[in-house]
């Protein structure tokens, strides 16, 4: 198996890339379609366990907009052959001081394209 063919990685950091600009300006239609409309889908959030497309896409329509902007840092994006890949990034809100979030993907290629398939968000404090 290839890893980390520089022109997967491309394709994936830049689906990686616009779904943060679609979660920090709330574009709730562009979130939903780099989700994968599946009912194995995952996305485990910091109060929610997300389970299906379904689940996942009304927990985005009843999400308030306000607080969304953050600042990523660490982000690594893998990729395992020409289909499958993990995008991971901490990051910073400027309402949570002293807090770190935690963010992980798996996205799979479809005949579509990219699709997140499993997601984990959460925030713990900083470490020291």
């Amino acid at each position: 198996m290839e890893i980390d063919l520089p022109e997967v990685v491309a394709e994936v950091t830049a689906a990686f890339e616009r779904y943060e600009t679609a979660l920090v300006s709330n574009d709730i239609a562009t979130l939903d379609a780099l989700f994968r409309d599946d009912p194995r889908t995952i996305r485990y959030g910091g109060a929610e366990n997300l389970y299906g497309y379904t689940e996942i896409a009304a927990f985005r329509a009843a999400r308030s907009p306000a607080g969304l902007a953050r600042t990523l840092a660490k982000t690594v994006v893998s990729t395992y052959g020409h289909d499958h890949a993990v995008a991971s990034t901490l990051y910073h809100r400027p309402g949570n001081p002293g807090k770190i979030g935690r963010q992980m993907q798996t996205w799979v290629r479809f005949r579509e394209g990219w699709r997140v398939v499993a997601a984990h968000v959460s925030m713990i404090d900083e470490p020291q």
